[in-house]
């Protein structure tokens, strides 16, 4: 198998802005209003000013990016609305993260047919019988440990944990996936991995609860034009279930607003996403029809469209989440 190797991006002029003060917080207090209210706080503001594609830092958290504590972090990618861009983000996220020095793993949660390791980044299996290759599924069934199931792909510094054909099994199954099993699998494994990203199914089952125990971070992509606020609301709730029960150190580091496009409606769903998730960065992935073709050649978008809006989106987002490998900030 070739292996691609991910590098810094060409310089480009149409980079978003980074800010701080922010008058989309001003839409907070009318959402879920009469449509007339909601239209006349929306006519208060200016789009080249306040509704333009850009990345919004919450002044609590200070300078950014955090540095990358200990060995090893955990984000999880989940949303359980279909179509919001899950896959994409997860996939964009460790491209950039690769081309800034880390190794990362995507494991994949997604129970659908068309998941992201069997129709994007696909495991390398040469040199191992069909009956050796092993899946997420045989991990949370106990059958096989995490690193048994941790292949390499076509990029270099990407590794993947493809999902299984009877993944969804897990669901409804008492012996899989027990509350905190992916995260012992997790901690356990004993892979050069400096990052591991769980792209999760479009539910709030055991696979996402699983995997929001096992995170540090939580990452929240969704699309612009589909919001769906009581299933953003469901979300932030079982967050905060997951956070005073199981895993008290979880933390949502972004919301993604993905197909953004010159639209007022994406100030809706900023404010929403300030609403549920305060401490989050909010950042715009402008739409990019590229994306699809990517997915078929089985790359990431930043290297079949390195000079793509998405691919420059994502690796702003990146570097505000995280440092350069080796640097304290």
């Amino acid at each position: 198998m070739t292996m691609t190797v991910l590098g810094p991006l060409p310089a480009r002029s149409d980079v978003l802005d980074v800010v701080r003060d922010w008058r989309i917080d001003s839409l907070i207090e009318v959402l879920g209003q009469e449509k007339e209210v909601v239209d006349a706080a929306l006519a208060r503001l200016d789009y080249n000013r306040d509704l333009r594609p850009q990345l919004f830092v919450p002044p609590s958290l200070g300078a950014v990016p955090l540095a990358f504590t200990g060995p090893h972090r955990t984000y999880v990618c989940v949303n359980q609305k279909g179509g919001a861009g899950k896959t994409t983000t997860s996939v964009e996220l460790a491209a950039a993260w690769i081309a800034m020095g880390y190794t990362v793993r995507i494991i994949d949660a997604d129970t659908q047919d068309a998941s992201l390791s069997t129709e994007w980044i696909l495991p390398n299996y040469d040199g191992i019988a069909p009956h050796e290759r092993y899946s997420l599924e045989d991990v949370l069934f106990g059958r096989q440990p995490l690193d048994e199931a941790t292949y390499e792909t076509s990029i270099q510094g990407l590794y993947i944990v493809p999902s299984g054909d009877r993944l969804g099994a897990v669901e409804y199954d008492p012996a899989g996936a027990r509350d905190g099993s992916l995260r012992k699998a997790i901690r356990q494994s004993k892979a050069d991995v400096d990052i591991t990203i769980i792209d999760a199914p479009p539910a709030l089952g055991k696979l996402s609860v699983n995997g929001l125990i096992a995170a540090d971070q939580v990452i929240v992509p969704l699309k612009v034009g589909a919001l769906d606020k009581s299933a953003l609301r469901k979300l932030a709730e079982t967050i905060r279930a997951v956070q005073e029960d199981g895993n008290p150190e979880l933390r949502v580091a972004a919301g993604v607003m993905t197909g953004y496009d010159r639209s007022n409606y994406a100030g809706i769903v900023a404010a929403t996403l300030r609403r549920d998730f305060p401490e989050a960065i909010v950042a715009a992935a402008r739409r990019n029809v590229r994306v699809a073709a990517a997915a078929e050649d089985h790359l990431p978008v930043r290297v079949t469209d390195p000079k793509g809006t998405t691919t420059s989106d994502y690796d702003q987002l990146a570097r505000l989440l995280l440092p350069v490998k080796g640097a304290t900030r």
